[in-house]
């Protein structure tokens, strides 16, 4: 077989050879031990929350070394493009701080020496590789049609080994005469990889997570080109994480299985393979057991669910953290007040079964998040979500956003600041009893509050507040008022002779915060107070009592 003739035969158009491209697309001048790595979607959909977590972790790797990460967009299947795709991933990996260095940086824009980075761009690159294979012997065209490979299929379903090798391998020795009588028969075509593999041979490699794998050699005849002279998946991830030297390649377990074509691709063009890193998927809890998370069934696939809910991206990176790496929350205990970006991510200690997804957990990390921001960040981040989320915050903010800012920085500057709120969308209900338009009464007392404890509370509160004093003077008024109400002051009085007083300190300040806000537990009653101004809180006052003296 004359393998040049039959190479000239298949690609007439091709004239450049591999060296071209290996010289254009030359070794990157980069630091030893820096890292390599991208994420390469398919522009078919959303950003699912477990592409946030991988794209995340690749994206460490890189920086943690003073590597490069970069986007490369696999879209040589272009019936199932979906127009936006791509500009709705950039910018949910924007949101959470990942910016690639170099690829697609935004719908049909590339940056980077190594471009194009849209696979749909890069046909004249896996030619020239695939006319090389042919020149070597190790890529035959195959003219078996759909009809003939779905007999295959269903010869093979006893076969330990499917696919087109051994004696299904049909085309892979015709002679030179008999490839060219095919092609003047106008008979299309794929070029397929003249496998190496033996059933006897293994394929053994260290993976990054899940440590040495030894599987089966690949003995299938794979398809490299389809009829249409577009790469498969396979084919081309080669030939692109070659010349655009990625190193380190995170992708979804899933992927293992075909780690052996891989590699044998790798092996057959001459190239170095990449590292691999097979990251299991993001669990979920259900019925007693565990599933993948799915975009089908769990809101909390889409990574636009985060940004809905008002979760701030500091939250839900710290959380992603978590779930990627078992020491980080050590790191951060002892470092609490680190940039996060400081967290060295190590690959070895991911997940081989799954972490679980937990927004109990996710939760309470957003909590300790949002309780470290100071006022007017949390302020600002909020109104930004509440314009686009929630019209009804943004209004109340409007009113006096210098008010808006002191009602969440209550109880914010203390040694314990509270943990109130996990999420943006939280804050509606949070500050609601802080204006009118929101405020819903609730006079339900607990403790040793009564109604009738309540009229007298609440008629003497009213002739004695007054909101120019400052805290403790304030709270000296509310004590002094306990005795002439029935009440002591001293709460460990009380639980000594508790027949003696009708109640004690606590149950007046009760008493006054139901009236106020129509809750039993709010941040600090003074600061409230002093917000909600003398008029609002005598009119609130006069309601609770009118209340209370029916209920007497």
């Amino acid at each position: 077989m004359d393998y040049n003739a039959l190479a000239q035969k298949l690609f007439p158009e091709i004239d450049k050879t591999p060296d071209y491209w290996e010289e254009k697309y030359p070794q990157r001048e980069l630091r030893e031990g820096a890292r390599v790595t991208r994420f390469a979607p398919s522009p078919t959909g959303f950003l699912h929350f477990g592409n946030l977590f991988t794209c995340l972790v690749s994206y460490k790797t890189a920086k943690d070394t003073d590597g490069v990460f970069y986007v490369r967009v696999e879209d040589t299947d272009q019936k199932r493009k979906v127009e936006g795709a791509i500009e709705v991933m950039l910018k949910g990996l924007s949101v959470y701080g990942i910016v690639p260095d170099e690829g697609v940086v935004a719908e049909d824009t590339e940056k980077g020496d190594y471009a194009p980075y849209y696979q749909s761009r890069r046909k004249e690159i896996y030619q020239t590789y695939a006319k090389s294979l042919v020149e070597q012997g190790l890529a035959y065209p195959c003219f078996m049609t759909p009809e003939e490979l779905d007999e295959i299929r269903s010869a093979q379903e006893s076969e330990s080994i499917k696919g087109i090798w051994g004696k299904w391998a049909k085309h892979r020795d015709l002679t030179f005469d008999e490839i060219e009588e095919h092609l003047k028969n106008g008979e299309q075509w794929t070029l397929r990889l003249k496998s190496p593999g033996s059933t006897e041979g293994k394929c053994r490699f260290d993976d990054l997570i899940r440590g040495k794998i030894e599987m089966p050699e690949n003995v299938q005849d794979v398809v490299l080109l389809k009829s249409d002279g577009i790469p498969t998946y396979h084919f081309a991830h080669a030939v692109d994480d070659h010349l655009m030297r990625t190193t380190h390649v995170m992708r979804g377990d899933e992927w293992i299985a075909s780690v052996p074509i891989h590699l044998q691709l790798f092996r057959v063009l001459g190239f170095k393979p990449p590292k691999y890193a097979h990251v299991a998927p993001i669990m979920k809890e259900e019925n007693g057991g565990k599933r993948k998370l799915s975009k089908r069934k769990d809101p909390e696939a889409k990574v636009t669910y985060y940004a809905e809910q008002g979760f701030p991206k500091e939250s839900v990176t710290e959380y992603i953290m978590t779930l990627a790496n078992s020491n980080f929350e050590d790191w951060r205990r002892v470092n609490q007040n680190e940039n996060i970006d400081k967290f060295p991510v190590n690959l070895k200690k991911m997940s081989v079964s799954g972490a679980l997804f937990d927004m109990v957990k996710l939760t309470d990390v957003s909590k300790n998040v949002i309780c470290k921001m100071s006022a007017e960040k949390v302020f600002s981040l909020s109104y930004e979500w509440a314009k686009e989320y929630c019209s009804e915050l943004a209004k109340l903010y409007e009113q006096d956003t210098e008010r808006a800012t002191a009602i969440l920085n209550i109880d914010r500057e203390n040694k314990k600041p509270r943990k109130d709120i996990a999420k943006w969308s939280d804050i509606p209900e949070y500050i609601s009893y802080m204006y009118d338009e929101t405020f819903v009464p609730c006079y339900e007392l607990t403790g040793n509050a009564t109604p009738a404890l309540a009229v007298k509370v609440l008629e003497k509160y009213k002739d004695t507040v007054n909101l120019d004093d400052d805290k403790d003077t304030w709270f000296g008024r509310i004590k002094d008022m306990c005795e002439s109400v029935g009440c002591t002051p001293n709460v460990k009085e009380f639980k000594q002779n508790p027949e003696a007083f009708e109640g004690h300190v606590g149950d007046v300040s009760t008493i006054i915060r139901v009236a106020l806000t129509g809750r039993t537990n709010t941040p600090d009653l003074y600061s409230i107070t002093a917000l909600l101004g003398a008029d609002r809180v005598q009119k609130r006052i006069d309601n609770a009592l009118s209340h209370y003296k029916e209920e007497a």
